[in-house]
């Protein structure tokens, strides 16, 4: 093993949203900032979960996560959506659907 800075992993430690995952939340990402309600996004590849925050504004908390744990693959789902305030606002195996719950509000934002 090579000689990592202390409190790093190699990258294959870590979880990460592949292309097609990224490809999926980036289109809901593309049509939730043509509506005006997000602004901004990081990702965190951590060693248990990816995650992808979106913000309305940079210097704000979150307003959602989508979160990939690979460990929950066969219990509940190893997608999520969480909101502001930590709760599960949908959990499941496909991301399509677990991101449905973000869709309705873009709906809502734009009807």
């Amino acid at each position: 093993m090579m000689n990592m800075p202390l409190g790093l992993t190699p990258d294959h430690d870590r979880v990460a949203f592949d292309r097609a995952e990224l490809g999926v939340i980036l289109s809901l990402y593309g049509r939730m900032v043509a509506a005006g309600e997000w602004r901004d996004y990081a990702m965190s590849f951590l060693r248990e979960v990816a995650i992808f925050s979106v913000f309305r504004r940079a210097t704000e908390h979150p307003l959602y996560r989508i979160e990939k744990r690979p460990r929950l693959r066969a219990a509940q789902g190893q997608y999520a959506v969480i909101g502001m305030d930590g709760r599960v606002l949908k959990r499941g195996q496909d991301l399509r659907i677990v991101l449905r719950v973000l869709e309705k509000k873009l709906i809502r934002s734009v009807g």
